[in-house]
């Protein structure tokens, strides 16, 4: 049976690694990573509110999938979206 002894700097070098990594497993998920958003990502990724979001829909500016009661758009078409958009709060 051996024997190891950790010192201070050793323990404190193990809390920094984990809370790193704690860190990393608790932050949110980025909207950007998926290939589908429901409303209120949408919303918050434009920073738009939820008439602009219904008027985007209504005027065919913005494409989604209703499933059930939720609404999913897709990650191309608010690319496109945003990238016809001349100024960063256009949408607002």
């Amino acid at each position: 049976m051996s024997i190891e002894i950790m010192t201070k700097s050793d323990l404190m070098d193990f809390k920094s690694d984990l809370f790193k990594e704690l860190k990393a497993f608790l932050a949110p998920e980025k909207p950007t990573d998926k290939k589908c958003l429901r409303s209120n990502e949408v919303r918050k990724l434009l920073g738009i509110s939820t008439g602009t979001l219904q008027t985007l829909r209504n005027n065919g500016t913005l494409s989604f999938t209703k499933i059930g009661g939720t609404m999913y758009y897709s990650m191309d078409g608010i690319n496109k979206v945003m990238k016809f958009s001349k100024t960063p709060n256009l949408l607002k």
